[in-house]
């Protein structure tokens, strides 16, 4: 068994812009970043493919040719109010306690980074796959952490040292033991 955690590739929007549940496009580069990400992963061997319902994920979870199902637990960390404001425009006296402790305190309107590990747990758990299957799950860095960092027993405070750029693939080879 293996899961093939997919980010999806390169979002349409000015560096610098908070972005997370924005449902934002793609840039011109997708078709090159999906060569590179569909080389790296046996397309034919795969039997499922999941998505975050955003459509920078769904269009990349199209290109394996099969249906897919979304799955709103794969979105990204919902930023609420900051949602597509300059990271810099953000005032600092909601940004300054939220950087002190990003782990627990919630965004306004939005979620912290433990409710953001719940969900993707939570999905993960409820995957029932044979010993034999393959599948891809596209979806974003944030939630791909969240669970590197549960899988890998890193502290979630530490998990951004987690590299991952769009278009990474990283392998599950097997199931942990479940939460």
């Amino acid at each position: 068994m293996e899961i093939y955690l997919v980010r999806h590739t390169s979002p349409n929007i000015e560096k610098g812009i908070c972005y997370g549940q924005s449902d934002i496009g793609i840039t011109n580069s997708f078709a090159s970043e999906v060569e590179k990400i569909h080389q790296q992963i046996p397309v034919t061997e795969i039997s499922r493919v999941y998505s975050s319902p955003l459509q920078r994920c769904k269009l990349l979870a199209k290109t394996f040719n099969m249906p897919f199902t979304t799955d709103p637990r794969l979105k990204e960390m919902d930023f609420g109010d900051w949602e597509l404001q300059a990271w810099d425009d953000i005032p600092t006296t909601q940004l300054n306690p939220w950087m002190k402790s990003f782990v627990t305190t919630q965004v306004p309107n939005g979620e912290s980074y433990v409710m953001l590990q719940d969900r993707i747990l939570n999905f993960y758990n409820s995957l029932h796959i044979g010993p034999e299957e393959k599948i891809v799950v596209v979806t974003h860095a944030g939630p791909m952490r969240a669970l590197l960092a549960h899988i890998r027993k890193i502290e979630l405070k530490d998990s951004f040292t987690i590299k991952i750029g769009y278009g990474d693939v990283i392998v599950i080879p097997t199931l942990p033991k479940k939460i």
